[in-house]
């Protein structure tokens, strides 16, 4: 994991507002609960379609709670070929802070 980039939550807004994917790694409930807007929920169940059916080119933004699920979640997307993916420093917790969150 020492490859995955870690980037702040403006510098993920920059990457979001110009069409990144978002992805949240956290359990159903937190997700259903609130989420970053646009976020794809990833779990066992759908990660196989996720990889299939999206553009391994576009930027990809990983976050969990607090920033560090996402780190391996990050490494797993890059093993499968995405060309640039983040983990979110501060996760969750950190967005919703100070940006917008759906729920």
């Amino acid at each position: 994991m020492d490859d995955v980039k870690e980037i702040t939550v403006d510098k993920a807004r920059q990457l979001l507002d110009s069409g990144a994917v978002v992805v949240d790694v956290r359990d159903p409930a937190s997700y259903e609960a609130a989420h970053v807007p646009g976020a794809h929920y990833l779990s066992d169940a759908n990660i196989e379609k996720f990889v299939s059916n999206t553009d391994k080119a576009k930027p990809v933004v990983v976050y969990c709670y607090h920033g560090h699920t996402s780190l391996g979640g990050a490494a797993y997307l890059m093993d499968q070929g995405f060309t640039e993916v983040y983990s979110l420093i501060g996760g969750f917790e950190r967005w919703r802070q100070t940006e917008k969150i759906e729920s």
